[in-house]
């Protein structure tokens, strides 16, 4: 999978353009001492330090009361928001209240544990939204000035869901401007850090999910992914998560809509702090559609496919693998076949290195009917007129503009896109899907690196932005 001498070329220009723009960039940042590097404090409260399934349990047992859990989630937001501006809106009365309430409804439970289980079985937890998804009477903007002051008036579907099953909703989390950056950051809300390290990015566009529950102020959450948005901050944060296949679960009464044929690529999915989690989650936010998924067929490891692709083959767009996420692939290839008893295949799709290519063409086609999707530059600008984004861009270089430069570089990429989409991308995509149903069918697991590399420094993926296309 050698790069042609084209393709050196053009890797060779662009690492050499972001590598001078780059220094720049270093030159005029202020560097912060060491020492003013301030980490969040330890978790106390061993509350904090159990599933979402383990609090659910304990609260239908009466050993500890829903109050006293999002009372110990309440104090560790406090705690915590300060450094990471994770939450941008809480709702901390109103889930005291709804706390109380479940108290009650199961001192007054004459059916038993069981009941309860069945019928709420994440009665009295304490759960985190995504600022993007509708959660009735919060702010509904995804960091867009202009949609200041709009407030959801209902519930998105799996939101609704997982309140119906009993979570109680502790506030809503920073995402990008409207949810296409992998950094978590607009000027609506600000800048929200990593929960490991608070100058490094939380990814994006979850966020602010991500660093929540990397921090121990929330156990579980949702978030939607069209390009990494759920994955990234996940891997970043040392959390859990889980793009669902588009479809299953809802992404109704979200912002900003999809449209041409971004519905196949957006879905809505768990996020959580623990892995045991993510199944009941996920059939609690499925709801009608938990059919489509085998989520109750227990799963034997040792019959299972294993497939390990270590990188994207040399894309010129996507910087190496740093060594160290080679290393750990590796040893868990070495785990698994020790454990098990496998044989994990390591497989290359020549594919992967158009992943950029693939996915920025997809966004940009139109629906089954010719209709084409929504311009970035009109969603920017809502609810008034389209932004305009060379303007935009000057007002940026003197601080006036409401929007970051990554929307801004987004809307100016959108006005070269070629209306007709490149026959060979096409291709690449229709193989790629061809060869990997053929590979994985219905009992192959891939692994796959989330990220060339860990959690990158605040502002640095503006030099290298397309390394999102490993998700």
């Amino acid at each position: 999978m050698a790069l042609n001498r084209l393709e050196k070329a053009q890797t060779w220009l662009f690492r050499a353009v972001t590598a001078f723009f780059f220094m720049i960039f270093q030159f005029f940042s202020t560097r912060r001492p060491a020492d003013s590097v301030k980490k969040l404090p330890p978790v106390t409260n061993p509350l904090l330090l159990q599933s979402a399934t383990q609090l659910a349990k304990k609260i239908r047992r009466k050993e500890v009361s829903s109050v006293e859990v999002v009372h110990a989630y309440i104090d560790r937001i406090q705690d915590v928001n300060p450094f990471v501006n994770a939450v941008v809106k809480d709702r901390f009365a109103a889930a005291l209240q709804e706390a109380a309430l479940v108290d009650k409804l199961i001192e007054e439970e004459t059916g038993g544990e069981e009941v309860l289980e069945d019928r709420l079985p994440l009665l009295g937890v304490p759960l985190s939204v995504k600022e993007s998804y509708s959660l009735q009477g919060m702010p509904l903007t995804t960091g867009l000035m202009s949609r200041r002051g709009v407030v959801a008036s209902v519930d998105a579907p799996p939101v609704a869901l997982l309140k119906r099953s009993g979570a109680i909703p502790l506030g809503v989390t920073n995402t990008s401007e409207l949810c296409m950056w992998l950094e978590s950051h607009n000027h609506l809300y600000g800048i929200t850090c990593n929960a490991y390290d608070l100058e490094r990015i939380p990814g994006g566009s979850s966020g602010g999910e991500g660093s929540i529950l990397g921090a121990a102020g929330a156990v579980i959450g949702v978030g939607s992914d069209i390009g990494g948005s759920i994955r990234m901050p996940c891997f970043f944060n040392g959390i859990f998560g889980h793009k669902t296949t588009p479809g299953v679960v809802s992404s109704e009464n979200q912002y900003p809509p999809t449209s041409g044929r971004q519905d196949e690529y957006l879905s809505c999915g768990p996020m959580c702090r623990y892995a045991e989690d993510l199944l009941p989650m996920l059939k609690i936010m499925a709801g009608p559609n938990a059919h489509m998924l085998s989520l109750n067929t227990d799963v034997n490891l040792k019959k299972l496919r294993f497939f390990s692709i270590p990188h994207d083959g040399g894309s010129a767009y996507t910087y190496p693998v740093s060594k160290e996420l080679l290393d750990i692939q590796k040893k868990v290839v070495e785990r698994l076949e020790a454990d098990l008893g496998v044989k994990v295949q390591q497989v290359c799709l020549r594919e992967l290195r158009y992943s950029f290519q693939i996915w920025d063409t997809y966004m940009g086609l139109p629906d089954h009917e010719g209709k084409p999707p929504l311009a970035f530059a009109e969603l920017m600008g809502e609810p008034g007129q389209p932004a305009w984004a060379l303007w935009e861009l000057l007002k940026r270089m003197v601080g006036k503009s409401d929007h970051t430069v990554p929307a801004i570089m987004l809307a100016l990429l959108e006005m070269t896109h070629v209306s007709k989409p490149s026959p060979f991308i096409i291709h690449q995509k229709e193989e790629l899907q061809k060869k990997m149903d053929e590979l994985l069918g219905t009992d192959g697991v891939l692994l796959y690196p989330s990220h060339p590399r860990v959690a990158p420094k605040h502002h640095h993926p503006l030099f290298r932005p397309f390394d999102f296309a490993y998700t």
